[in-house]
């Protein structure tokens, strides 16, 4: 292909030059040139000038086609097919311009950064332009995008060869890319090996580039273990532990670090908040959270629309809807995760036509609605028994907004008619859905099928369940609890003689309550609290009262074959039970408690709490594992449709 031809005729197709000379009418000189490419800001602009360079025989000298290529490959109107038919055009490219494209390749998305290593190739055979100590930091970088561990190890082969190794800059990218082909004592080696201090800026980031190697390999322990013989940490040390240990589902660890970061006078920044409160949000500890935004408002941190949808998040999800909406309506600007956010916290605590009505809202506003957002919907729908609104909302994602549904939609629509009971229905969708059903519409199907007592249903449901996870713990659990619930117990020691024999364990009931600002976790039948003996005093006391308020207890739901007397004890040590004892003697009369539990509230628990609420005259909040009910003298927010 002739360059000069192609670019003349597709940007002058008039013979008229002027149309070749940018607006600024530079002199026909390098420098004038090249200080026009400087400060050039359109594709135009650069197509002008380049057509010039050539014009009047400029392009051939070195610096001014390193600039063209400059433009071409790494200013905001990127082109790396131009750029790379520029650089193919230069007599003899100088080491510059082979750095500025083996850079751009491996910054681009796409499948270039093996473009790089080829570029980079053909430059060790270039005598003019041998490689330098920029040329490297870009090499590595591809061979880490690549996780082309075998040419990276040649690349480093080749730093070590010139003597780079020492240069912080190489050094931080040799150190990435073992980190991130997964050879973690290679990265450890190096970063232990180098000259820098322990304290210097440049040790620091190494350090941070090893941490998170190990959290992608899923070796929290060793980096925790790295973080902690820091001598010194920057903030952005500090942010990458809390996100990474929430990103992991290390919530308790992540905001174990964010207090450690406040003893030891670490300022927290935006994107500290930004990192901490999904891990505030799954642990719903409402105090902190509350902590956290009055520090955004005393430091003057803007709450803009990601810290807004953070903040959002974590009020919905640590059961203060109200705040929640407070602050969503009191955003400058609203983006589809703040909607999402917003409809999915109001669908999490049974506002169903709350939910809908924001989005309508948000159609309104213009915003087009995203796949997430209708899960939030359909959450709405399922949650408050709206089935025909459920079907509705699902056509016109579908139809409407041309989004292809995932797995988490027929999840929910599964979900939504199994809790209505049309079992038929849902199992035909299961049966016809066009992508394959997973483990966890599976698990809402077999629930659904034991709480309208459908065995048969059940049955063709758990075959296909324990067909596709036949070492899950809770898939056991759910075929026994469903054969337990029937008075099948021979059936049911078979099963758990099975789990036994294959070591398949099932996740714990456990509850969280946050009492001043520190987090207390209970298992059933919990006895390591050090204020255990209290608990259970007040535990015995809760039994009494119950009682003398007309409560029966709800044997069905202990899944167990052992005497009624026994099972009826066994209820009361529940963790969401024990964690409500525990906010009884720690708070004073009058006072709101948040419990989270991992597992779907029972029955009993259900029914209990309802009179505690009304005995003790507390408003008590419970997020289980799909929604929030609100208990108040007497009364569940859920109407008893969970």
């Amino acid at each position: 292909m002739n360059l000069n031809s192609n670019i003349t005729t597709s940007l002058n197709p008039s013979p008229c030059l002027a149309l070749l000379s940018p607006p600024t009418s530079p002199s026909s000189s390098p420098s004038s040139i090249i200080s026009s490419l400087k400060t050039s800001k359109t594709v135009r602009d650069l197509h002008q000038l380049h057509a010039l360079a050539i014009k009047t025989g400029l392009f051939r000298d070195p610096l001014v086609a390193a600039e063209v290529l400059r433009f071409s490959v790494l200013s905001e109107h990127r082109d790396l097919r131009y750029g790379r038919r520029v650089f193919d055009q230069m007599p003899e490219p100088n080491c510059f311009s082979w750095n500025t494209l083996i850079r751009a390749y491996s910054e681009s998305d796409g499948g270039h950064p093996s473009e790089s290593l080829l570029l980079f190739s053909r430059m060790l055979l270039c005598e003019t332009a041998p490689p330098n100590r920029y040329t490297f930091p870009s090499v590595l970088k591809a061979c880490a995008r690549a996780e082309a561990i075998q040419e990276g190890k040649q690349v480093h082969g080749q730093v070590i060869k010139l003597g780079w190794d020492d240069d912080a800059f190489v050094l931080t990218n040799s150190v990435r890319m073992y980190a991130c082909c997964g050879f973690m004592e290679d990265a450890r080696r190096l970063v232990e090996k180098s000259s820098l201090s322990p304290e210097s800026e440049a040790s620091v980031v190494l350090r941070n580039i090893v941490i998170d190697g190990y959290f992608r390999l899923g070796m929290v322990e060793e980096a925790r273990q790295v973080f902690d013989r820091m001598a010194n940490k920057s903030v952005i040390s500090w942010n990458g532990m809390i996100s990474k240990f929430a990103q992991t589902g290390h919530f308790k660890e992540a905001i174990c670090v964010f207090r450690k970061m406040q003893l030891e006078g670490v300022k927290h920044n935006y994107v500290t908040l930004v990192s901490v409160l999904p891990a505030i949000s799954r642990l719903g500890a409402l105090e902190l959270g509350e902590w956290v935004h009055a520090y955004a408002e005393k430091n003057v941190i803007e709450v803009d629309d990601v810290l807004g949808s953070a903040l959002v998040d974590m009020y919905s999800k640590c059961g203060n809807i109200n705040k929640a909406v407070q602050v969503f309506e009191g955003l400058p600007k609203r983006n589809p995760i703040t909607w999402s956010a917003m409809i999915g916290g109001l669908a999490l605590h049974g506002w169903a036509s709350e939910a809908l009505d924001y989005f309508q809202r948000m159609e309104k506003a213009g915003v087009v609605p995203s796949d997430v957002v209708f899960i939030g919907v359909l959450n709405a729908c399922s949650h408050a028994g709206l089935v025909d609104e459920g079907r509705s909302y699902f056509d016109r994602m579908v139809n409407v907004y041309r989004l292809s549904p995932r797995i988490e939609h027929y999840g929910c629509m599964v979900d939504m008619l199994g809790r209505a009971g049309l079992l038929e229905e849902a199992e035909e969708l299961v049966v016809n859905m066009p992508v394959k059903p997973d483990d966890v519409i599976y698990k809402a199907f077999l629930a659904a099928c034991k709480k309208h007592g459908d065995v048969k249903i059940g049955m063709r449901a758990a075959k296909r369940l324990m067909e596709l996870v036949s070492d899950d713990g809770d898939s056991y659990v759910l075929l026994s609890n469903l054969f337990a619930s029937l008075g099948e117990w021979d059936t049911v020691a078979k099963l758990r003689l099975m789990m036994k024999e294959l070591e398949v364990r099932k996740d714990p009931g456990c509850s969280w309550i946050t009492i001043d600002g520190m987090i207390h976790e209970f298992v059933v039948e919990d006895c390591t609290h050090p204020r255990t003996k209290e608990i259970y005093l007040m535990l015995e006391e809760m039994a009494v009262k119950l009682q003398e308020a007309g409560y029966v207890p709800d044997t069905t739901h202990v899944l167990l074959n052992i005497e009624e007397e026994k099972k009826e004890s066994t209820l009361f040590y529940h963790s969401e039970k024990i964690a409500i004892a525990f906010g009884l003697i720690s708070t004073s009369s009058g006072t709101t408690l948040h419990i989270v539990k991992n597992l779907r509230i029972c029955g009993d628990c259900h029914s209990s709490i309802k009179l505690i609420s009304k005995v003790y005259g507390r408003r008590i909040i419970v997020r289980d594992r799909s929604r929030f009910h609100h208990f108040e003298d007497g009364v569940c927010s859920c109407n008893d449709y969970w």
